[in-house]
């Protein structure tokens, strides 16, 4: 086995972000530290957030986030495998996701696009939202237009 690796770049109109393949036959350091940096690179602009779990801190990506909302006076973050508390306010976690990524639907809520499995519009005016992972959520009256405005421009999401 070589020490090199073999790079390849493909620009293609499709891809908004970077989307990166690796083809190995085996599971190696080399491959994980190859991982382990593209993720460090990934991060470096969008931190991984700092939360809570059994009374230990730990730090959790931006990619793996489904929605953070206030439960009372406490900010949970939700993945696909736990709820953390994060250890700051909503709107102070507003600022430091991904505004690419991430989008606040009410006062008390926001969600990763990247994890939302479609948009429900009903006949009253109401939006639901249902993510990839069957949690569903609702889009506040206020912040309707901004998402039928989303919508209409045609973004489109790398998943």
């Amino acid at each position: 086995m070589k020490n090199m690796v073999d790079i390849e770049v493909v620009l293609d109109d499709q891809y908004a972000d970077p989307h990166v393949t690796i083809r190995t036959r085996t599971n190696t350091r080399q491959v994980e530290n190859i991982i382990s940096a593209i993720e460090n690179v990934s991060d470096a602009d969008y931190p991984q957030i700092v939360a809570k779990k059994d009374d230990k801190v730990v730090f959790v990506s931006q990619r793996d986030i489904i929605r953070a909302h206030t439960e009372g006076r406490k900010v949970v973050l939700e993945t696909e495998d736990a709820s953390y508390l994060a250890r700051m306010t909503l709107i102070g976690l507003g600022e430091v996701l991904d505004p690419a990524r991430f989008l606040r639907i009410s006062q008390s809520e926001i969600i990763n696009l990247y994890k939302v499995k479609c948009f429900d519009f009903n006949m009253a005016g109401t939006v639901g939202v249902e993510f990839d992972c069957g949690v569903k959520s609702w889009v506040s009256r206020r912040h309707v237009k901004q998402i039928r405005e989303m919508l209409s421009r045609g973004r489109t999401l790398e998943v």
